[in-house]
């Protein structure tokens, strides 16, 4: 089987993804590339218009990372015939990100230790904002590799874990009751805790607005690991600014457009980051120190997986955006 890969990689990684594969994968490399032309298996997470007329022997279209690109969702309607594929390499790391900002938000950890580097002692003598998180109830919108992770840490504190899947093949499993979609809304009140770990879609965009928000009880907490989009902006931020409920944030609705923005940046039009009741992060849960060898681990995987003629869990389905 011929790969080629579209992204750009280092050779040493490169060489690591190379020694994973089987022995008859030929892996070539290169966005100038005539070998492009001639692979069956592409890996790029936006693949160009012309290659995929030009090159009549791909099958397969690997994304290096979850998600699909707006851009190459739409691309993909012309060509249903290619199968497209991702990877969850992040998903361990996503969750235990998602978890330690639930518990940051709970425990209002950031305010007080911004104030104990001025030696404020105060929060210790006043009453406490920190809430107990055993007992209470977790809702998970996006029931994934990363929120079945999400529901097995809440869980393992006492807490109560309610999920909603688009498909279920259960109304529960060890971890969590599970509820179709459309029951969201009976949901939110019973929420002290809300993650967002859906995918953005037509159908999740702006899922979360001012009603919503508003059926949330007071003091519950947001975390949205997904993507901004799914929560609205401005309902989010006049929600928080009123104290009413805390939040963790790690996706955002703006982001730098090269490099040289990376550094002053808005995130947003709002000022969340003046808000003591946010957590705020750049975009950055599944990152963590050995993400690229997961990466090829997990990619190196798939990739046999597909010569082999496996089944494979991970495929994405354009008309419905994952």
């Amino acid at each position: 089987m011929k790969v080629h890969l579209l992204v750009d990689f280092d050779k040493d990684w490169i060489k690591q993804l190379t020694a994973a594969l089987d022995s008859d994968i030929e892996l070539t490399y290169g966005k100038e590339n005539d070998a492009v032309y001639e692979s069956e298996v592409i890996i790029s997470g936006l693949p160009k218009e012309e290659i995929l007329k030009r090159n009549k022997k791909i099958h397969t279209l690997v994304i290096p990372w979850a998600g699909l690109p707006k851009q190459t969702r739409e691309l993909m309607f012309q060509f249903p015939d290619i199968k497209i594929y991702n990877i969850h390499h992040n998903s361990i790391p996503t969750a235990e990100t998602a978890f330690s900002m639930m518990l940051t938000v709970a425990k209002d950890i950031i305010p007080i230790d911004r104030n104990f580097r001025n030696f404020d002692w105060r929060p210790r003598y006043t009453d406490s904002n920190a809430l107990t998180l055993s007992g209470k109830t977790a809702l998970i919108i996006g029931y994934g590799a990363i929120g079945k992770l999400i529901g097995h840490f809440c869980n393992s504190i006492g807490m109560k874990v309610m999920a909603t899947k688009r498909k279920a093949d259960s109304t529960k499993d060890n971890i969590a009751e599970i509820y179709p979609p459309d029951k969201l809304h009976e949901l939110l009140p019973k929420a002290d805790v809300l993650f967002i770990c859906a995918p953005l879609t037509l159908d999740t965009e702006a899922l979360i607005g001012e009603k919503e928000l508003a059926k949330l009880p007071d003091d519950a907490i947001l975390i949205n690991i997904a993507r901004g989009l799914i929560v609205d902006e401005e309902a989010l931020y006049n929600e928080l600014k009123s104290g009413r409920i805390r939040a963790g944030l790690d996706v955002w609705y703006n982001y730098p457009e090269d490099k040289e923005s990376r550094l002053n940046t808005k995130p947003s039009e709002y000022r969340f980051h003046e808000l003591n009741n946010v957590v705020v992060t750049p975009h950055l849960a599944g990152h963590y120190n050995e993400i690229e060898t997961m990466r090829i681990k997990e990619l190196a995987k798939l990739l046999n997986k597909i010569n082999n003629g496996e089944k494979i869990d991970t495929r994405v389905n354009p008309k419905i955006g994952y």
